[in-house]
This record gives C-alpha cells, sequence and structure tokens, in this order.
C-alpha cells in the first residue's frame, strides 16, 4: 500500500501538531515545542553549508508525572518524521567500569533502527520484482519435477498456472517443502574501542567463529510454503539491495534527522553525592553528556557523529529536580517544558477523540466474536470521573488508569463474549456503576484493582 503521508519537509510546524492531536489529547505547550524542534531541523537542512555546521539542534527536557503523554509525543512525532528513532531508559546504562550497558549503545541502537529503515525502503521500490522472484522459486519447490526446459509444454505450463493462481490464494500455506537454507554468518564488526562492554566482545568472537564455520554452507530443511516464502523474500531482498549504498544511506540519516528520547532521567539524577548509587548515578550523567554533547561513536556500520542528532529526555521528577542533574547535562537540554496533569475533561476527550482510543480497541477486539459494542456518552463521562477519582485517591498513573478501569468494567463481557455472538451490547451509565462503584467506594480494595 503506497505511503500517502505528507512529507515533513512539507509540514509547518501548526500541521505537526494537527497531525499530534490526533493521538495525544492536551499537552499543547510540548507539542508546540516539538514541532518547532523538528521543523528547525528541516530548515537547517536548507542552510549554506558553512552556516548549517553551526546550526546544532536544541535539545529537549520534558518534565511531567506519568500517563500525561511524554512518550506517545515522542513515538508520534518519529513516525510523522519517518526519521530514525529509539527509546532508552537511562535506569538500563551503568557507569564505564561496572556491569552493564554502556551509554554508547543507544547511538549503536539508532544505527541499527536507521539501517532497517533505509533497507525496508530500499525493498519497497523492488516489492513488485522480489514478490515475483519469489514466486517462482516457491513454484519450483512446488513442481520439483518439472524442469525448466520443459517450458514450452502446454500441459506443463497449464500446470504451473494452475499452482500459481492457487499459491497467490494461500491454498498452500501449510504445505511442507524442503529447500536449502544458507547458514550465513554474520561479518557485521563493531570497532572496539575503550568502552567496549563484554556483551560487545562475545558478540564480536561469536561472528568471528560463525564466518569460518558456517560460510558458504547449506542446510536442507522441511518448511511451510508460508515460512518458506518469509526465508525467500529476505533472500531476494538481499539480492536486490546494495549494502554499501543502505550503509551510507542509514549513517547519514542517523546522523542528521536521528532522534534518541532518553527516558526516565530522573532516575539518574542524585540529590546527593553520600552513598555509592549516587556516584553511579552521577557517573551515567558524565558519561551521557559527551553523546548529547556531539561525539564520534564507533559501531559494526562505521563511525557516527552525535553533533546533530536530537536527544529528548523525559522524567516525572517527583524525587528529584531538574537542577539535581549536573550542571553540564541540564545546559546541553535548553528547551524545557512542563506537561500537565489530566483532569476528567481530559479522560473523556482520551477515550474519544485519538485514531487509536482505548473504546475503539475495545470494539474492535470484541467485534472478532461477532459482538457489537457502543459506549453511551454519559458512560464515558463516568469512567472518565472514576478514572480521575481514583488517580486523586491513589497514586496518580496518569492515563494509563484508564486500562484498570476498561479492563475492570468488560471483563465479564470480555470473559463471556463467545456465548454473546451476534448481540448488540451497549454500555451504559448504570452498566459502568454496576461495575465499579463499589470498588471505587473501597477505597483499600481500589488499591489493589484499580
Amino acid at each position: 500500500m503506497p505511503d500517502n503521508r505528507k512529507k515533513l519537509d512539507d509540514m509547518v510546524p501548526s500541521e505537526i501538531v494537527r497531525s499530534l492531536d490526533e493521538y495525544v489529547v492536551g499537552q499543547d505547550e510540548a507539542k508546540r515545542t516539538i514541532a518547532i524542534a523538528i521543523r528547525n531541523r528541516v530548515r537547517r537542512k536548507r542552510l549554506p553549508e558553512d552556516v548549517r555546521d553551526e546550526v546544532s539542534p536544541k535539545n529537549i527536557l520534558m518534565i511531567g508525572p506519568t500517563g500525561v503523554g511524554k512518550t506517545e509525543i515522542a513515538r508520534r512525532i518519529a513516525k510523522l518524521a519517518n526519521a530514525p528513532f529509539i527509546k532508552v531508559e537511562a535506569t538500563k546504562y551503568t557507569e564505564v567500569g561496572y556491569v552493564g550497558r554502556d551509554v554508547e549503545s543507544m547511538v549503536r541502537d539508532l544505527a541499527a533502527a536507521s539501517l532497517s529503515m533505509v533497507r525496508e525502503e530500499m525493498a519497497g521500490q523492488k516489492e513488485e520484482e522480489v514478490e515475483r522472484r519469489v514466486e517462482e522459486r516457491l513454484l519450483d519447490l512446488l513442481l520439483p519435477a518439472v524442469s525448466k526446459d520443459s517450458s514450452t509444454d502446454i500441459a506443463a505450463s497449464d500446470t504451473r498456472e494452475k499452482f500459481r493462481t492457487m499459491l497467490r490464494n494461500g491454498v498452500f500455506d501449510e504445505k511442507e517443502v524442503e529447500m536449502p537454507v544458507d547458514m550465513k554468518a554474520h561479518l557485521g564488526f563493531e570497532v572496539m574501542g575503550s568502552s567496549g562492554s563484554m556483551e560487545d566482545i562475545q558478540q564480536a568472537l561469536n561472528s568471528l567463529g560463525s564466518m569460518f564455520s558456517t560460510a558458504g554452507r547449506q542446510k536442507t530443511r522441511k518448511l511451510s510454503v508460508k515460512r518458506a516464502r518469509e526465508i525467500l523474500h529476505e533472500e531476494e531482498m538481499d539480492k536486490v539491495i546494495d549494502p554499501d549504498k543502505a550503509v551510507d544511506e542509514a549513517i547519514e540519516r542517523a546522523e542528521e534527522m536521528g532522534i534518541i528520547f532518553i527516558d526516565e532521567i530522573d532516575k539518574v539524577a542524585s540529590r546527593n553525592s553520600t552513598s555509592n548509587s549516587d556516584v553511579s548515578r552521577e557517573g551515567v550523567q558524565r558519561d551521557i553528556l559527551p553523546i548529547v554533547e556531539g561525539t564520534k561513536v564507533s559501531t559494526k556500520w562505521g563511525v557516527v557523529d552525535t553533533t546533530n542528532i536530537l536527544f529528548i529526555a523525559a522524567g516525572a521528577f517527583s524525587f528529584a529536580k531538574p537542577s539535581d542533574l549536573i550542571p553540564e547535562l541540564q545546559g546541553r537540554f535548553p528547551l524545557r517544558v512542563e506537561l500537565n496533569d489530566l483532569s476528567g475533561e481530559d479522560f473523556y476527550r482520551i477515550l474519544t477523540e485519538p485514531q487509536n482510543a482505548i473504546t475503539k480497541q475495545y470494539k474492535a477486539l470484541l467485534s472478532t466474536e461477532g459482538v457489537e459494542v457502543e459506549f453511551a456518552d454519559e458512560a464515558l463521562r463516568e469512567i472518565a470521573d472514576i478514572a480521575y477519582e481514583v488517580n486523586q485517591s491513589n497514586d496518580n498513573i496518569g492515563a494509563r488508569r484508564l486500562y484498570t478501569v476498561m479492563e475492570k468494567l468488560l471483563e465479564e463481557l470480555a470473559f463471556s463474549a463467545d456465548e454473546l455472538s451476534g448481540q448488540r451490547i451497549e454500555i451504559t451509565k448504570d452498566y459502568v456503576r454496576q461495575r465499579l462503584s463499589g470498588i471505587v467506594e473501597n477505597q483499600d480494595l481500589s488499591k489493589y484493582i484499580l
């Protein structure tokens, strides 16, 4: 299916915000800030080279409680931008010298994401050719007795065309065929630097061993036609894609348009340096600093310069403040935006407005069982009020509270959906109160159930 989305280069900040509004409710300030940052990257690409080198992206720090849309905004903007994007947790990194992942691995992950994106685009341009080749190879597997020299034989040709039609209709998907499968050697090596972890070294050694033990070897396997199609598609895609061109494009795209979203940045902020854990947190911040400032990171595909990568950090900062981050790191996130708590009206809008609204998801799920579910407007407002009330009386987990509320509300319906096939079920305000009011009123019970 062709991608009819408007290209980011043609979108102004107001259009970017409108696109975000389709999935994220409220948080207008955060949307505007990120839309401007994204647009400025497009503007930078249009500058003369001597001026362009002096313009660097303005990294963003989003501050707000959990469940208000920080991650969702970043995820949607990445899809909208069609840019290499990864989301990482600051808490999974450790200071150099400790067991764990080093911070440079986030750049390697971004390069891998960029390469995957470029390969998909290149394969999409040759999709028809790849599908034609895969189909011919599958027919050769299904008709092994018919040699290519017999193509002039009318009967053999008719049989092949009949099999082609059946193959396209999925008749042979579960039929098993025998085919030789290449035992590929992993030839990519990462340039090991001083920060190379034991995990990276082990992967490199495994790659070296597999290169000598499996290169050029094939193994005959018995597979379903459906699985064989996937393997053949991958093989044919490798043939039509220029690997060097793909790597060059991926590295350039990661450097110029890459976005790294660092979540839970507040968890590595230390209020004091009296404990070993605080020292380790500060060490992680010091290791992140050169990546954000701009440095060259070695990957298995080449060196990636992080100078023009856009970094978006986010955290709740419930027990720490942004000022608890080391000053140098604070200075590398000049744009700060605070996201607001969700109100009862926000919860109602989350239930009704986004394209991926949770109510639409449940209706689609139950429709697979033949059950048509409709939500009355007053029922949706009651659900929103209950979610807001529980957030106020217990821990505030933002929009995620709607998942727990909806699961409890529709638990009985989801359990017996197979018995209700063909029926239309309306969720009313009375039904919501009947299912949830007792739990909400009992504060001790709501802590565990909602």
